[in-house]
């Protein structure tokens, strides 16, 4: 039984899932890209929307900020909900002089300084990775909809503040392209669970030249990023 997604009967939660890490973005994406989109769970007011988009039934799922929150609601959704492919969709601050406020970054592999990954019992460092049939599907979606999507490895960290001003540059000189909070552990339990997941995020600040995305850059970049993620579910 899950302890923080309840689900009314008659509105099941979608095999593919988008999930932003605000509830209130859940909101708005049901409400401007789903078709009779209907709010499923509301518990601790981390919403959670299923509709159709274009016909397809697809759900929509906030899961806070943080690799601990999106590893409850991710885990649930897997296990408890049988959801077969989630594609988390967000923001992400840039190392690379090569990707710009604005890009939209997909995560081949999520690096952490999390001990997220601990609890699996591996006897090594597993290493979280996206799905490649999602990923497949991501290129497509990005190259129907004339995104020049960027991939490779990024950071996933439990840390949000840093006491040194310069703790990104090692992760910077082993090739990571930007950091985020959550992506190692969607990518964690969906390995776990034997499902598929994939990690999309908008460039919105840029630790190499000290941008920050304004309101208006952040409501067009995240469309864009919109269009990639939901498309994929026609594919």
């Amino acid at each position: 039984m899950s302890l923080h997604i309840a689900i009314d009967e008659k509105y099941p939660i979608a095999k593919t899932v988008l999930m932003p890490g605000d509830p209130l973005r859940a909101k708005y994406i049901a409400e401007n890209f789903l078709e009779d989109a209907v709010r499923y769970s509301e518990i601790r007011n981390m919403y959670g929307y299923t509709g159709t988009y274009h016909g397809i039934p697809v759900s929509v799922q906030g899961s806070g900020m943080g690799m601990p929150s999106m590893g409850i609601y991710s885990w649930e959704l897997f296990n408890d909900f049988g959801v077969e492919n989630v594609i988390r969709i967000g923001t992400a601050g840039s190392f690379s002089e090569d990707i710009e406020i604005g890009d939209v970054v997909c995560a081949l592999a999520a690096s952490t300084d999390s001990n997220y990954c601990g609890m699996f019992g591996t006897n090594g460092t597993f290493t979280p990775s996206c799905s490649y049939s999602l990923l497949k599907k991501i290129q497509t979606s990005a190259a129907l909809n004339s995104v020049d999507l960027k991939a490779g490895n990024i950071l996933s960290s439990d840390h949000f503040y840093e006491s040194d001003p310069d703790w990104w540059k090692p992760w910077q000189r082993m090739g990571v392209l930007a950091v985020e909070m959550e992506a190692a552990a969607l990518y964690a339990n969906a390995a776990y669970h034997h499902k598929n997941a994939i990690a999309i995020m908008t460039i919105s600040d840029h630790f190499v030249t000290g941008e920050r995305a304004t309101n208006e850059q952040r409501e067009k970049n995240f469309t864009d990023m919109m269009k990639i993620a939901i498309d994929t579910i026609r594919l």
